[in-house]
């Protein structure tokens, strides 16, 4: 299988915008991402519309405006286009035919069609990248009973089960432990698209911020590990304190994926370190990143601003950390209740905190509320003071 190639039309910038009015940017999703590219937005002078499904979301508060819709049905997606210079995602569960739609109606979507239809369904991203000498984990397809069978002998116990669409933060994944296992996963994801990857046994999970733009400039910020627990992302801390071997190696596979799927803006590359010193790609995220909420505050431009700028064919800024170390932890809900958080001065005494809150409309149990960075001089020293700050903050009625 082939590289997508470079995006054939060129740069947003060269089509758009020529009296020098403000650029609008369309984003498909209004959750947390789309607020943050929306806040980056605005520091940039750039106009942005959002869509999602309802209309009190954590993007509606900061967009310059929202409109409510089914994002996978074309004639929808093309209200949102409508006086937009480009439109770009907040996620990968649009149907990528609604992005060919607007396509095929001149409208520059980036990433585009070709890219999303090659990244969204997981087993088409882990068979493409393979195809291109990417390593990742070893995986087959799951479509029977006796390919599931097939897998168990291949992989040995335990292995994974993962949705092919719609699996994110752990959702969609189970892991099978034994052979009694089987027929009753079978019975309950059959009439799902799923396959079978090999377990890892990793040493760390790690993962990368890539971005690359419309002409092919390409900006990678540092190695991060991330710190899972229930298959959420909890703790990032950059940078990951791996040898420079394998900080080199993991930084060329990262750009080689998203070079592979002709990625254009920020893309979550998240990686398996194996206890062996080998790099395998675990999943590839055509969008910003949780993994890259730390270059907010930690870098030079963020992952929102860089994934703007290539968008819209401008330069990239440097992702160079402006301190020697940070630690990202994420906020999830404790209970049901309100979205609004118990703690949030006792949290700010803390010097050094930066918190952001995403404004969703009620705290769930294990929900993503929001997240905290520490700047420090050492990863330690941040991990410190950010786990101090979280424990401060308690969502929903207790």
């Amino acid at each position: 299988m082939s590289r997508i190639p470079r995006t054939s039309k060129p740069p947003v910038s060269d089509l758009a915008h020529p009296s020098g009015r403000e650029p609008v940017v369309g984003i498909i999703g209004g959750g947390q991402l789309a607020r943050m590219l929306c806040l980056a937005a605005a520091a940039l002078g750039v106009r942005t519309r959002t869509m999602e499904r309802q209309a009190r979301c954590p993007a509606a508060a900061v967009s310059g405006r929202h409109q409510v819709g089914d994002w996978n049905l074309p004639a929808v997606a093309l209200r949102l286009a409508e006086g937009c210079d480009v439109v770009t995602l907040e996620n990968e569960f649009v149907n990528f035919q609604t992005l060919e739609a607007l396509e095929n109606q001149s409208v520059t979507v980036l990433p585009g069609s070709a890219c999303l239809k090659m990244v969204q369904d997981k087993l088409v991203q882990k068979e493409s990248l393979r195809a291109l000498g990417i390593p990742t984990p070893l995986f087959r397809a799951a479509g029977s009973f006796s390919a599931l069978r097939e897998a168990a002998a291949e992989f040995s116990f335990p292995f994974l089960l993962k949705r092919r669409r719609h699996g994110y933060d752990g959702k969609g994944n189970w892991t099978m432990a034994k052979v009694e296992e089987l027929q009753p996963a079978w019975q309950r994801l059959k009439d799902d698209l799923f396959f079978a990857e090999e377990f890892c046994d990793f040493a760390a999970e790690i993962a990368v911020m890539v971005c690359r733009s419309a002409s092919g400039e390409i900006v990678r910020y540092p190695v991060v590990e991330t710190i899972q627990k229930n298959h959420i992302c909890r703790v990032v801390k950059a940078p990951a304190l791996i040898s420079e071997a394998c900080r080199r190696e993991a930084l060329r596979i990262a750009v080689e994926a998203v070079e592979a799927v002709g990625g254009v803006g920020s893309f979550g590359v998240e990686m398996f370190l194996t206890k062996e010193n080998r790099i395998l790609v675990n999943e590839l995220a055509p969008r910003v990143h949780n993994s890259g909420h730390y270059t907010i505050e930690a870098c030079c431009a963020s992952q929102f601003e860089n994934h703007l700028r290539a968008i819209l064919g401008w330069p990239l800024g440097r992702s160079k950390l402006v301190k020697p170390a940070a630690v990202m932890v994420n906020l999830l809900g404790d209970a049901n209740g309100d979205s609004f958080p118990s703690g949030v001065p006792n949290a700010l005494e803390i010097k050094g905190v930066h918190l952001h809150l995403y404004g969703k409309d009620s705290s769930k149990a294990g929900r993503k509320m929001g997240h905290l960075t520490v700047l420090g001089e050492s990863v330690e020293g941040a991990l410190a003071k950010a786990s101090q700050a979280a424990a401060l903050l308690k969502f929903g009625k207790r």
